[in-house]
This record gives structure tokens, sequence and C-alpha cells, in this order.
């Protein structure tokens, strides 16, 4: 009878280890499917914490392997990306954002992308794929990630001619909202906003 006890305790930790173990990665499957379709609190909360402060400054490596810092952009207002290849909101995304630097970028409007978490081969082809012709860089390590709080993608980040954040998007964003928030960014008035991501007319 001893022996029997012995086993059956040996066996139930091992039983409940293994169906922990698979609640937390089903947990974290749900998170992460949630977070890149921009729908989770978590995610809709991306870098809430750095509207109205300055947009923390970083360096990368652009496209042409020039390193491209957001500091030498101060003076001009940024439309800030942050993207990926296998995000598909970022697939509806980045032809919009294409067209709005190709009908503002002579009213010096800047769009910058910063790529998360893909290979260099795969970050390159979409690029090419898109015809994308705004400036991008890649963030090796994902410093830049934390430094904005993103949590899912994609995300954007409205900042002004002096360097403030003054407002941000998640998820897709459309054409018309954009062209809204780059008209305010060019005349520095800001759009009426209302619950989340909308934008009042």
């Amino acid at each position: 009878m001893m022996v029997e006890k012995k086993t059956h305790s040996r066996v139930l930790p091992k039983v409940l280890v293994i169906g922990v173990v698979a609640v937390i990665i089903g947990m974290f499957m749900a998170f992460l499917s949630s977070g890149l379709t921009g729908k989770s609190d978590v995610t809709g909360r991306s870098g809430e914490q750095l509207e109205g402060r300055m947009a923390p400054d970083f360096a990368a490596l652009s496209i042409d392997d020039t390193i491209m810092s957001l500091s030498e952009y101060r003076g001009s207002p940024v439309i800030l990306n942050f993207w990926a290849s296998w995000c598909p909101p970022c697939r509806e995304e980045t032809p919009i954002l294409q067209r709005v630097w190709d009908e503002n970028q002579d009213q010096g409007i800047i769009v910058l992308g910063v790529n998360v978490q893909d290979s260099e081969e795969d970050y390159l082809e979409y690029l090419e794929e898109f015809e994308v012709t705004f400036s991008n860089v890649y963030d090796e390590g994902g410093r830049i990630t934390v430094d904005y709080g993103v949590t899912g993608l994609p995300v954007t980040f409205f900042i002004d001619r002096r360097g403030e954040i003054v407002g941000r998007w998640v998820g897709a964003i459309s054409f018309d909202s954009l062209s809204t928030w780059t008209e305010s960014l060019l005349t520095g008035v800001l759009p009426v906003r209302g619950n989340g991501n909308n934008l009042e007319k």
C-alpha cells in the first residue's frame, strides 16, 4: 500500500505541471494574437504613456546601411510607424503611408518606419513588394520598440516640429484619418479626437 501511495503522489504533480504549462501557453498565444490585431486592452495602450512627452530619440540602421536618428528630423513633423512583414494589418496600412508620403513630402512631412522582429531578408522584401520610398530603420534587438512601449502592431506616433508626441494610432489607420493627422502636423492644429483612435469630423 505504501508503494501505491508514493507512485500516485509522483504522478499527480506531473499532471498538474503539464496542465499549468498548457494553460500558460494558451494564454500567451491568445495575448499575442490579440496584440497583433490591435484589439486587446494592453495593445490599445501601446505608447500611451508617451503622449504629450518628447519622443525618445534613437539611432538605427536604415535600408541603405546608414545610421539614421530621429533627432535629425527635429523641426519637421514626423509620422513614426512601427510595423513588421508578418503583421496582416501592416499590409493594409503600408500602401496608405506610401500614398500620404507621395502626396505630402514636398510640404515637409516626414514618414519614418521602424521594422520590428523581422529578418533582414523579409524586411527588405516587404519594402520592395510595396515599393516603399519613405525612410525605414531596422530595430535590431528591439530597443526602440521597448522605449516606445509598443505591445502590438502596427502602431503610429505623430510627432510635432518640437519633437513632442501629440498623438498615436493603434492598429491599421485609414487614408482619411492619416490625411487628417498629416494636415494637423503640418499646420500645428491638432484634430479633435473621440474615443480611442477615432477622429471627430
